[in-house]
């Protein structure tokens, strides 16, 4: 029998043969592009990783604070504001009535002291010994470096503090043992973010004859930006003995410096960047 030749048979299956020969080289060259992108991400991934702690570990040898906090310090501190009856803030409506009172005070923004804007007004009061603390600290900064501090937290209530603990895990407790003391309007968080060295170094040598007079218990926060500073209540009867303490320690060390410009460090975070204790 005669065989019937059909034009364009042979060439159609070469085609489809050429056709799928091409989408099994692009499937290939995807497979290989993939697993390449996969490769990649992994290493990115573990560098990125082995960077993170390498900042972890510097952090923990290079950073020794003089003021550093303990587990003891919060208990000891706690302890010495039961022994001076000093009630913690339960809630909005017990500050209310604590501040009508007079039990605290307001701290307004001055030119050498500006209280961070996130802080609601209820919430920029402490007590009065606090506050001459903040007003002589304050001028003495403006006086050598002619910029005012920011005070980031002032009292808080239980009820507040409790929030806090939700969103920020290095927050004290509103309660017990460790109990934050801001929560008796005696602590007031100074932010050190944007500060030079010198001025790192004078507020250091500021707080340290107080502290060692008994007067303030200060601890420099690692991971929140600020210096939390316990205020006791023996700081305003003594504060010409407090003056004399920080003017011997301060002059000595640092000279009267020319004017700068005023520069207010800039405070965008939510109040949960700056506060801890």
């Amino acid at each position: 029998m005669q065989k019937i030749f059909t034009p364009g048979k042979t060439d159609l299956g070469a085609g489809a043969k050429l056709r799928k020969s091409v989408i099994l080289v692009i499937v290939a060259v995807g497979l290989l592009g993939a697993t390449g992108n996969a490769v990649t991400s992994r290493r990115r991934h573990r560098a990125r990783h082995a960077r993170h702690q390498m900042s972890a570990r510097l952090r923990r040898i290079v950073w020794h604070p003089m003021f550093a906090g303990s587990h003891e310090m919060l208990v000891r501190e706690n302890v010495h504001l039961d022994q001076l009856a000093l009630p913690r803030i339960a809630d909005e409506e017990e500050l209310a009535a604590r501040e009508q009172a007079q039990e605290l005070v307001p701290v307004p923004d001055t030119r050498s002291l500006t209280v961070a804007s996130n802080l609601p007004e209820n919430r920029r009061y402490c007590k009065p010994w606090t506050r001459d603390f903040l007003r002589d600290l304050s001028e003495a900064y403006y006086d050598q470096f002619h910029q005012p501090l920011v005070a980031t937290s002032l009292v808080r209530t239980a009820e507040q503090q409790r929030k806090l603990r939700r969103v920020n895990g290095n927050a004290a407790p509103e309660e017990g043992d460790t109990a934050s003391t801001h929560l008796t309007g005696v602590t007031v968080d100074i932010l050190k973010r944007g500060m030079t060295r010198k001025e790192h170094a004078w507020l250091e040598s500021y707080f340290l004859p107080l502290h060692e007079a008994g007067l303030i218990e200060p601890i420099e926060e690692h991971r929140q930006p600020v210096f939390h500073v316990v205020v006791f209540e023996s700081y305003s009867p003594s504060r010409e003995f407090a003056s004399a303490l920080r003017g011997t320690a301060i002059t000595s060390q640092f000279p009267q410096l020319p004017p700068v410009p005023i520069v207010i460090p800039e405070f965008r975070a939510a109040e949960t960047g700056g506060n801890s204790n």
